[in-house]
């Protein structure tokens, strides 16, 4: 395990990473765990967990110093008794990172009202109950905390994912609310949106050949690692972070700047005929 940044800049600190079983997450909890922090990783799959646990006591990290527990951020009561746990074991929580989340590729026209409100409580519920429940149980009563909210690249919006677009967008605003809200409180709050070039566990999902579209997409050329969205995660989770607040910082290779991986196709009838309207 390497990093650029300094042993120790974590000590005495608490750490809480959800989807920390993978991806992300997982780069996000070892980089931590590196600098000192004791983490506590929650997802929804206990083998990905345990996976992540013996990866952290591979990387040197003792056991006492990992608390890795299944936990469904949809259920605000799963999302309690997973705080307690973190509470019960090391006493505080001082950095939230709020990794976990997840979509499907699916035209919004083919969209089910079952799926549009199944992303939509897990990337933007989901994030807003933890968020709450870590701040009102620890970071509010300390006067202090760093929470990282994961989102995604959506700024000229989402096409072929409109459910998770709509509910990352809703993350960058309750990022910004209460980044205003919580400043005078000691807690920072801030956002980062990787792009759709990321090669981790969860691009993986939609296979080469859209990857390698993104890749082509990318003024850079290539695709990102997990480790290089974690680096800029870990700075603002730290206490070297102080006067950045409520910003969302994109981690993307440029894409937005200059391609994208949605193909628009063309209307029918004529390339550029306008369309037959009746009256």
């Amino acid at each position: 395990m390497r990093s650029i940044f300094a042993r120790g800049l974590f000590e005495r600190q608490v750490a809480i990473v959800t989807g920390g079983g993978s991806g992300i997450g997982l780069a996000c909890a070892r980089e931590l765990a590196y600098l000192g922090a004791k983490v506590a990783l929650c997802g929804r799959r206990a083998d990905k967990l345990e996976a992540a646990a013996s990866t952290l006591a591979g990387d040197g990290v003792p056991g006492d110093d990992v608390l890795a527990a299944p936990c469904d951020i949809r259920e605000p009561e799963q999302i309690a008794a997973f705080v307690g746990q973190v509470l019960g074991k090391f006493g505080r929580v001082d950095v939230l990172v709020n990794n976990a989340g997840g979509q499907f590729p699916s035209p919004a026209s083919e969209l089910t009202p079952k799926g549009w409100e199944a992303v939509v409580r897990n990337n933007l519920n989901g994030t807003f109950f933890m968020t709450r429940e870590v701040a009102r149980r620890a970071m509010l009563p300390a006067r202090r905390g760093r929470i990282v909210n994961v989102t995604a690249s959506v700024s000229r919006g989402f096409p072929g994912m409109a459910h998770t677009g709509a509910a990352r967008a809703g993350v960058e605003n309750l990022t910004r609310s209460l980044a205003v809200e919580w400043a005078a409180l000691g807690i920072r709050i801030n956002a980062v949106a990787p792009g759709s070039n990321i090669r981790s566990s969860g691009t993986s999902q939609y296979g080469d050949e859209l990857l390698e579209l993104a890749r082509r997409a990318t003024p850079l050329k290539r695709l990102a690692t997990p480790e290089e969205v974690s680096r800029l995660i870990v700075f603002l989770a730290s206490d070297q972070n102080d006067f950045i607040t409520g910003a969302v910082y994109g981690v993307d290779g440029g894409q937005p700047l200059w391609g994208d991986i949605w193909s628009i196709p063309e209307p029918d009838g004529a390339p550029g005929a306008p369309p037959d309207v009746k009256g």
